[in-house]
């Protein structure tokens, strides 16, 4: 079948890697590679944030949002992007399009807003230790989160719709592998200016707005751990936030790139690239990041694993 072949009225043909079919055989095994590592690791940090009662602090509470986040994100569009490359129909209805644009757009703001709560976080913790279990109390940590949520549902809502209903005279073809905002506003045949004016404006509350204050927060942060007179005081907050501060700078500088200029003025090939940066390499490393800068949550992996194998001893001696 023709990745060209419009018969089917109201399907999208996403282009993805088509101009390049020699490489998707080795980009869908990378790919689906990376896909499964992606859903052990934020499977395994959701697992042993919830059973560790160690872990049971706003910390690990941010976190595991954080990976329910990472796995929600990549699975609104991998899927869809394996089964294209896996085969010669490179389809996707209205209807499933929609949904892709909806989340990837709700999923992606939301993850903006909660690395600013993260951020935060840790400034209480590093600025003002005594008071931190005061203040981030659990009805606070609920509630920024549920702040989060709302604020990226509620900027999918706006431009979701207003994306999709730009008028594209019958041009169908996508040249993405995804359902993206500045894809599907290219195929528009119509001047795009108001559109793309709000989708900057909306941008700098969900985008660079947290950003700002990520960055304040860490002013503050670094200004605090300066003061510190032990060297190990200072070691222990430095990787107390180098962590977050890693998943940072992987997630915004591909957002910024691509959503501070979503209209044509963006490159077609970096913004695939660039996208398929962030909707499945930072998911990947992000647990990476997490656990192996961490000591807590490879104690917490420790104990979980020493639990399970004396439980399973037990068992088998009992079968006996």
């Amino acid at each position: 079948m023709d990745v060209t072949n419009e018969s089917t009225q109201g399907n999208f043909i996403l282009l993805g890697f088509s101009d390049r079919p020699h490489l998707e055989r080795i980009v869908f095994v990378v790919i689906l590679i990376a896909y499964l590592l992606t859903l052990v690791g934020n499977t395994t940090i959701i697992l042993v944030s919830r059973l560790d009662r160690y872990l049971h602090t706003p910390m690990y509470f941010f976190l595991t949002h954080l990976s329910l986040l990472d796995l929600s994100f990549t699975t609104s569009s991998i899927p869809q992007l394996l089964y294209n490359l896996n085969g010669h129909d490179k389809t996707i209805s209205y209807t499933g399009c929609a949904i892709q644009l909806f989340l990837f757009l709700g999923l992606g703001g939301v993850e903006c807003l909660l690395l600013a709560v993260m951020a935060y976080d840790r400034f209480v913790a590093v600025c003002k230790p005594l008071h931190y279990m005061v203040i981030m109390n659990p009805q606070l940590c609920l509630g920024l989160v549920s702040l989060a949520w709302g604020c990226g549902v509620a900027n999918s809502l706006i431009m979701s719709p207003m994306t999709l209903w730009l008028p594209r005279c019958g041009y169908q073809k996508v040249d993405h592998f995804l359902c993206e905002m500045p894809a599907l506003i290219r195929m528009a045949c119509v001047n795009t200016a108001a559109v793309e004016g709000i989708a900057f404006i909306l941008a700098i509350g969900i985008v660079l707005s947290p950003l700002v204050f990520i960055l304040i927060s860490y002013g503050y942060i670094v200004r605090a751990v300066l003061s510190i007179q032990s060297s190990s005081g200072r070691h222990k907050a430095f990787n107390t936030c180098g962590s977050h501060l890693t998943v940072v700078s992987l997630f915004y500088g591909n957002i910024i790139y691509m959503y501070m200029q979503p209209g044509a003025s963006s490159s077609k090939d970096q913004g695939k690239f660039l996208t398929l940066f962030y909707n499945i390499v930072t998911p990947l490393l992000n647990p990476l990041i997490y656990t192996l800068r961490n000591k807590e949550v490879k104690g917490a992996l420790r104990r979980l694993t020493l639990v399970n194998l004396s439980l399973g001893r037990n068992y088998n001696k009992r079968q006996c």
